[in-house]
């Protein structure tokens, strides 16, 4: 199993702000939603809050300390990060493939986490710097080698110029 860290970063590692991004990123959002179609994401409670609804096509794992938090339906709850490792890995009672991808995709602190356990990085690196309450951890040449790169400039739908990076383990 893959077990890929996805999220969008300014050049300070702000993340966002009162549990919201703080940019809109048309082409960043297509590229979350192909990469995560059918497959396990996991995150906290307040990025899971942050959404209108479920995102569709994807199994949602959502780490809260909460014991009686309101499982919406085709929700999955869970208390820890390694918690919902395993539920993603073993949910078909079968263990995952190698090649089968979970994303971790938030938030700050559940980045934190799983930066020392997660095989893959698929960051967009949002060419700004802007004020934040919470922020991505830093990436350690040591451990991550930058395997892709690819540079959009900002335009009439983009604010900012953007670089998506993948990064996977050493």
């Amino acid at each position: 199993m893959i077990l890929t860290i996805i999220a969008a970063a300014a050049e300070n590692n702000a993340l966002g702000k009162d549990n919201d991004l703080v940019w809109h990123l048309p082409d960043d959002f297509k590229r979350f939603k192909t990469l995560t179609s059918g497959h396990f994401i996991i995150m906290g409670r307040k990025t899971f809050e942050s959404f209108p609804k479920p995102l569709p096509n994807r199994t949602h794992v959502i780490i809260t300390r909460q014991k009686d938090y309101p499982v919406p339906e085709g929700c999955i709850v869970v208390e820890s990060i390694e918690d919902a490792i395993k539920i993603a890995v073993t949910s078909s009672g079968v263990e995952k493939p190698e090649n089968e991808e979970v994303f971790i995709i938030g938030g700050g602190e559940i980045y934190k986490q799983s930066i020392n356990i997660a095989n893959k990085i698929e960051l967009t690196r949002v060419h700004t710097e802007v004020e934040a309450d919470t922020f991505f951890p830093e990436i350690d040449g040591n451990d991550w080698k930058l395997i892709e790169e690819e540079y959009h400039p900002k335009d009439e739908k983009h604010q900012f110029n953007f670089t998506y990076l993948t990064y996977i383990r050493k």
